[in-house]
């Protein structure tokens, strides 16, 4: 079994002293992919943000105290990159992954569009981009995990107040149109869905009223996977005992020796 588990932490510091690391390693993951660390490497000088039996790699962005992504493996990587080629992903801290044989795993952050029309046009112009470099993972002769916060919602089931949020940032037409797309043309797998067609299973919350205590939310959290691990697929849970930020870890198992990889 191989266990991969993805969380938005809306800062790896805050998440730290609400006891995520803690929660993290009970769980015995393969491989942890972090987002939002909002911290520049040379300030996590605790060995806690190294957790022993891990290999740790982190991503920042430019800005401090912004972005961020962070991937923690059992295994010992055959290969580490960084962003992507474009300084949208390269100067925020966007992506990193590992190479593990023939089997990458990615650890993405999206940006959001939710503070303004410009910021929402901005995560266009970076969903267009990012499609053309899916679509050129999918050619190569790798299979693929890539977790992240996608900040966005694909169909109605993943959204608790689905008509009123029809022009917010997240839901908009276009913005699922591009998740149809990934999914239906590029040719990527919603791994959650492969296990899961429940409603009401979300992975982020407002801080704002009782969002949280009345499960209000959006499921904007993924791991999406190539062809070649749909079957693999055998479990996934959020985790929601414990709120370490906005977003509740996503843990998905698949059914893969990392040895035939």
């Amino acid at each position: 079994m191989f266990r991969v588990i993805t969380a938005n932490l809306n800062g790896i510091r805050a998440a730290q002293r609400k006891g995520f690391f803690e929660w993290m390693k009970r769980q015995k993951a393969d491989v942890i992919c972090i987002q939002e660390t909002k911290a520049q490497e040379h300030q996590l000088d605790s060995e806690i943000f190294y957790p022993r039996g891990y290999h740790t790699y982190y991503f920042d962005a430019q800005k401090k105290g912004y972005s961020g992504v962070a991937i923690m493996s059992r295994h010992q990587p055959d290969k580490v990159s960084i962003g992507l080629g474009w300084d949208h992903v390269d100067s925020e801290g966007r992506w990193i992954e590992i190479e593990i044989g023939k089997l990458t795993v990615a650890s993405l952050y999206l940006p959001s569009g939710a503070s303004s029309e410009e910021r929402h046009n901005n995560k266009l112009i970076f969903m267009d981009r990012f499609a053309e470099d899916l679509k050129a993972m999918r050619r190569r002769r790798r299979d693929y995990i890539i977790c992240g916060d996608f900040n966005t919602i694909h169909k109605e089931i993943d959204i608790k107040n689905w008509k009123s949020n029809q022009k917010t940032s997240g839901v908009t037409p276009v913005e699922r149109a591009w998740l149809d797309n990934l999914f239906d043309n590029i040719g990527f797998i919603d791994a959650f869905r492969e296990v899961n067609q429940k409603p009401d299973q979300y992975t982020w919350w407002s801080n704002r009223g009782n969002a949280r205590e009345n499960n209000v939310g959006w499921r904007i959290d993924y791991q999406i996977i190539t062809p070649g691990l749909k079957g693999t697929v055998k479990k996934a849970s959020v985790y929601k005992n414990k709120w370490f930020s906005d977003h509740a870890p996503l843990t998905i198992d698949y059914d893969i020796d990392i040895r035939d990889f």
